[in-house]
């Protein structure tokens, strides 16, 4: 039971606790990679978490059920199984019986819902792919999609293949270089797979939008993609190239549903990062700390599962799992 309790309790104080230092670390989008990895090694380990501690109480409930012994689970089944049958009288079983019946649906229904959400999100930005390559009508040596409309927007949709999209009106306020900036942001969210890091942290983040990790983890996560993707576009055309970019088509149409768009997220604070880049003593100390958090919070749930099995960690008294 100490393994389960300890990764339990583990997972409850990264949801509470760590959301708002995480998101202090990140704020400035200094090292947006290691940003973006250390946000999904948080929620990663949660999601771990609560499986490993799911298959260690299910584990000892089967040992427990062959074998009773004198254990704190076979204690609760004990009890359980005299509620369960009646013992404890009508109400109080019928009232096991509800909660059992409500914590499974909830389960099912939970694992349902991202499953769906995340074949919706395929399955609109596929179709949105689609529409796109129908829609528009490709220019000699430029790798996108041109849309004849009157908004001024650049944008990326997964699909097969991947496609990025550009109006005419984007492509008349953009000289030759700034174009090429614009591209290589949305190529690099292709090529580094954004779409599905997105689509994974957003489904999170909308069954369980109560919990301020998930959500605020969303948040981040997308506005660091657009860092990382900002820097591959700066490393080919420079910073002030994609900067004055960026400024080009900010305050136009918003991004479509599902899309990656240079506009799309967090605009104001990318363009001051890229007017004033940061130095390399700062760079190095948030890669430092960026690096050590995530190491923290991905051996988290190891530690704490070899501690409670050995009966060193304080959350469980005796050997489990």
């Amino acid at each position: 039971m100490s393994v389960a309790s300890c990764l339990l309790l583990y997972s409850l104080a990264v949801t509470v606790l760590a959301p708002r230092p995480l998101a202090r670390l990140t704020r400035a989008g200094i090292a947006p990679r290691l940003g973006v990895a250390m946000w999904l090694a948080a929620i990663g380990s949660v999601v771990a978490s609560w499986a490993t501690a799911a298959i260690f109480l299910f584990a000892e409930l089967v040992r427990d059920w062959a074998q009773p012994g004198d254990t704190v689970v076979a204690a609760c089944f004990t009890t359980l199984g005299a509620v369960a049958t009646g013992g404890a009288g009508l109400v109080l079983q019928i009232g096991l019986l509800t909660l059992a019946v409500l914590a499974a649906l909830a389960l099912v229904v939970l694992a349902v819902r991202l499953g769906r959400s995340l074949v919706r999100a395929r399955t609109s930005t596929h179709e949105h792919a689609r529409m796109a390559r129908l829609a528009g009508r490709r220019v000699a040596g430029l790798d996108a999609v041109v849309l004849d409309a009157p908004e001024r927007v650049a944008y990326c949709v997964a699909g097969r293949p991947h496609t990025v999209v550009i109006t005419r009106a984007a492509m008349d306020a953009l000289d030759q270089p700034h174009l090429h900036a614009v591209l290589a942001h949305e190529r690099a969210h292709l090529d580094g797979h954004h779409h599905l890091l997105l689509a994974v942290t957003r489904a999170l983040a909308a069954i369980l939008p109560a919990m301020t990790l998930f959500t605020l983890g969303a948040a981040e996560v997308a506005r660091l993609l657009e860092m990382c993707a900002d820097d591959t576009a700066a490393r080919a055309h420079g910073s002030r190239t994609v900067l004055r970019a960026l400024l080009a088509l900010s305050g136009a149409a918003p991004i479509p549903a599902g899309a990656l768009g240079a506009t799309g997220v967090g605009v104001l604070a990318r363009a001051e990062r890229l007017a004033a880049p940061s130095q390399p003593g700062q760079r190095w100390r948030a890669r430092l700390l960026l690096s050590a958090v995530t190491v923290l919070v991905i051996t988290g749930p190891v530690v704490t599962a070899m501690l409670a099995a050995r009966g060193l960690a304080l959350c469980g008294g005796s050997m489990a799992g």
